[in-house]
C-alpha cells in the first residue's frame, strides 16, 4: 500500500530482459536502507526488490506489468518515481495507492500557468472499463506515474492535474512532455462502488 507522494527519483542504470520478463537495475539514495522482497513503488508500479549491491538494486518486471504500464519505454539514464510502502503509523498525506496501474495514458497538453504547470492526460475511451471505475471525477483523485493528484476538468477519456513548481522538480513530471506515457491508477475507492452498483 502507498500513498502516492514520491520521495525522489531512482535513475536507471540497467536493463536485462530476460524471456517475456524485464530486470530493471536502479540507484537511489536509500538503497542501503532496501531489504530483498520490500514493494516500492516504480511511476506507481509496485515491485518486489530482488536483489541489491553496489548501492543498485534489481527490480523485475513480468508481461503483464510490461504490457499495462510504461515501464517497457525506460531506458537506461531515465528518472524513475519511486515510493517505498506505507508507513501504518503515519499520517496518509496522498490517498490509497495500491501500486497497481490499471493503463497508460498520453500528455496531449502542457500548459504554464503562472508558476505551476497543468498537464492534460488522454486514455482510451472504453465505456466497459468505466462501469469499472476506470474513470476521473472533478477534485477526485488519480495516480499518475505514481503521483497522488487532484483531477480538473474531468471528460470521459481525459483530465487535467496542476503541478506545483516542488512537484515538478521532484518527480519525473519535469520529463513528461506533450506525446509522453504515463501509468495511471484510478481511485480504488471508485471501483468499489462501481462494483457494488453492478451488484
Amino acid at each position: 500500500m502507498f500513498s502516492g507522494i514520491i520521495e525522489e527519483f531512482a535513475t536507471v542504470v540497467a536493463i536485462k530482459k530476460d524471456r517475456e520478463n524485464i530486470d530493471f537495475t536502479l540507484t537511489c539514495s536509500f538503497v542501503d536502507e532496501l531489504k530483498i522482497d520490500q514493494s516500492v513503488a516504480h511511476n506507481g508500479v509496485c515491485l518486489t526488490v530482488v536483489s541489491i549491491k553496489d548501492n543498485t538494486y534489481i527490480v523485475t518486471a513480468m508481461k503483464e506489468t510490461l504490457d499495462r504500464t510504461n515501464l517497457g519505454l525506460l531506458k537506461v539514464g531515465d528518472k524513475v518515481n519511486v515510493e517505498r510502502s506505507m508507513l501504518m503509523n503515519g499520517r496518509l498525506d496522498g490517498h490509497i495507492v495500491q501500486g497497481h496501474v490499471d493503463e497508460t495514458a498520453r500528455c496531449i497538453a502542457k500548459e504554464d500557468a503562472n508558476g505551476s504547470t497543468y498537464f492534460t492526460f488522454e486514455y482510451p475511451e472504453n465505456r466497459e472499463m468505466a462501469k469499472k471505475g476506470y474513470f476521473t471525477v472533478d477534485k477526485g483523485s488519480v495516480t499518475v506515474n505514481g503521483v497522488s493528484l487532484t483531477v480538473c476538468n474531468p471528460t470521459s477519456n481525459t483530465f487535467q492535474v496542476a503541478i506545483i513548481p516542488y512537484t515538478f522538480e521532484h518527480t519525473n513530471f519535469c520529463d513528461i512532455e506533450v506525446g509522453s506515457v504515463v501509468n495511471l491508477e484510478f481511485d480504488i475507492l471508485g471501483k468499489y462502488i462501481a462494483r457494488l452498483q453492478q451488484l
